[in-house]
This record gives C-alpha cells, sequence and structure tokens, in this order.
C-alpha cells in the first residue's frame, strides 16, 4: 500500500513512517522545509514538500495515495485564533481529505485525544464507543475543539471513506520524549527541588510507547473498519503519584502532595495545574480485539527503570 503521512518529523511520525516501511508498504511524507525532507528520507520514505494548509496539495496527495494517515496539526494558529481556530483548520482538513477520498474506500486515519466519561462524574473508563471528550467543566475549549474534529473524521465513513481516530492519551513515551509531559515534569521537578502531586494522586494518567501507538496507527490502516475510534494506550491508567515518586526516586528529590485548595494557586503547577488533576481511565479492549493490537514495548514506569528520562540515582 502506498502510504501518504503528514507530521512525520513529530514524536510518533518517525515510529510511524518507520513501521509501515517495515511491514512493506510504501511511504511519501510530507515535508515544509529542507530539514524535514532530509529526516523524512533518512527513514526510508518519499518525499512531497508541502505545507498542511495547502489544502489542494493535501487533496493531491491523498488522491495519489492508496490510504492516509494525518497526526499533523495547525498548531501554529494556537497563539492567535486559540483551540477554535486550530480545530476550524482541522476540520478544513479533513472535509479536504474527504473531497479526495470520497467513495473510494481508501483508509483515512487521524490522530484523535483520550477522553474519559469520568469527567462526568460516571466513574468508568471511557470505552473507544464514547465520545472523543466529553462536556464537562475543564478544558471546554479543549472539548469542543476535539469532538468537532473527531465527529468529521467518523462522518467521512458515511461518504465512502474508511475513516477512523486514534486516540493518544496524555502521555507518549519513547527514547525521543523531548516536549512531551513527562519531560515538563522533570523539569519542573528541577526547578522547585520537589516533584509534586495533586492532593492524593491517584488521579489516572494512560500512556502509551510511541511505536506501539505507531503499530496501532499501521492496524487501522490496514483493516480498521470505517468510522470508528481505537484507544492507543497500554494499560487503563497510572495513578499520577506513581509517576511523580518514579521521577522522584531517580532525581532524588521528594515526591509531595499539593493540596487541592492551593493547586489552581500560582505556584507548583503553574499552568499545568488544570492538566495535573485530570483522572483520565479507559479501556483499549474493542481496539485489542476488532484489531488484534498489543503493546509490546516497555511501559512507562518500565522506561524509567531503563533510565532513559532521568539516570537513577
Amino acid at each position: 500500500m502506498h502510504v501518504f503521512v503528514t507530521g512525520g518529523t513529530g514524536h510518533s511520525g518517525p515510529y510511524i513512517i518507520s513501521d509501515l516501511i517495515a511491514a512493506g508498504h510504501e511511504v511519501t511524507g510530507l515535508a515544509r522545509s529542507d530539514a524535514a525532507a532530509s529526516s523524512i528520507s533518512a527513514l526510508g520514505a518519499k518525499v512531497r514538500r508541502g505545507d498542511i494548509s495547502d489544502l489542494d496539495g493535501l487533496k493531491a496527495a491523498a488522491a495519489e495515495a492508496d490510504g492516509v494517515i494525518h497526526v499533523a496539526h495547525r498548531q501554529d494558529l494556537l497563539p492567535s485564533g486559540g483551540l477554535d481556530a486550530v480545530a476550524a483548520a482541522e476540520v478544513s482538513i479533513m472535509l479536504a481529505y474527504g473531497e479526495a477520498l470520497e467513495g473510494t474506500g481508501k483508509p483515512l486515519v487521524v490522530s484523535g485525544s483520550i477522553g474519559s466519561p469520568g469527567w462526568d462524574g460516571l466513574g468508568r473508563p471511557a470505552t473507544e464507543e464514547d465520545p472523543a471528550l466529553p462536556g464537562g467543566d475543564v478544558y471546554k475549549g479543549t472539548l469542543r475543539a476535539r469532538n468537532i474534529v473527531e465527529t468529521t473524521v467518523i462522518g467521512l465513513a458515511e461518504r465512502g471513506v474508511r475513516s477512523s481516530v486514534v486516540r493518544i492519551p496524555p502521555v507518549m513515551h519513547s527514547t525521543t520524549d523531548n516536549a512531551g509531559f513527562i519531560p515538563l515534569l522533570i523539569g519542573l521537578a528541577k526547578e522547585k527541588g520537589v516533584i509534586g502531586y495533586p492532593g492524593d494522586g491517584n488521579n489516572r494518567w494512560p500512556a502509551v510507547h510511541a511505536q506501539d501507538l505507531a503499530s496501532l496507527f499501521r492496524l487501522a490502516l490496514e483493516k480498521g473498519e470505517a468510522g470508528k475510534a481505537w484507544h492507543g494506550i497500554e494499560s487503563e491508567g497510572i495513578r499520577f503519584r506513581k509517576i511523580a515518586e518514579a521521577i522522584g526516586s531517580r532525581l532524588g528529590l521528594p515526591a509531595v502532595s499539593i493540596p487541592a485548595d492551593v493547586l489552581m494557586l500560582p505556584g507548583y503547577f503553574g499552568f499545568l495545574a488544570n492538566l495535573v488533576t485530570l483522572d483520565v481511565p479507559a479501556s483499549n479492549a474493542i481496539t485489542r480485539q476488532a484489531l488484534g493490537w498489543e503493546p509490546a514495548q516497555p511501559g512507562l514506569l518500565e522506561d524509567f527503570d531503563n533510565g532513559h528520562y532521568v539516570p537513577a540515582v
């Protein structure tokens, strides 16, 4: 299969391209710079110069391919237009793919976000059949933006596109994770001299290794049913306190509770305060059964033991 991939130089992109090529697929990656083109070429993929803001270019690339994996985002719009602008741009991109792939039955696999009905007090892990990010008071803009994009992608199934969404958890870890939430927490701990966790730290964060996530994107491309969402998580979720304690033990710093009544005040977590309090347990049972996906890489806590993020002391 000839696969067109966007976001090939991000965190997940190189793993996705490498996994596709190892499975025998031909890959063309979108590159907007010479550096990106060199990186994509080094992975063994062909290069298509362009940018995701060029909708005609995306349509042409999709029409020429046997399938599309889209993991790029218009984050450049965030400072000026906020989440609504990003969502509007991403919806336009999805509709452009729809025009190019309509009636072909070709696969379109797009990255999404793990949500949890627990945000609405239902007290259970999110499943693949639940909305992307159901209602609630936390990050209402994010909820609205992600749901709009997911709904658009899933809706393309009615137009003869084998479209699906791979929902990604808050933590994607790997040996190349230099800008995700774990490096942010490590940097914060070094700055403050302690590693904090919210309240009792029992809120859960799902995670996934980037290499396992790449294999899920490939399986969704190869055999995923149209109009479905898939959960790229290695387990239901890791208690935040366990994550904090793992970081603290490697840095030689104490892990301490940040009381709920001071979490939102200027202080330890800063702009991360809303995020670290989230309890987002999720299930991957449907994904495993339907696609035969089995995470095989080390889990997040094992990656700490492997000494990637910080050497053990």
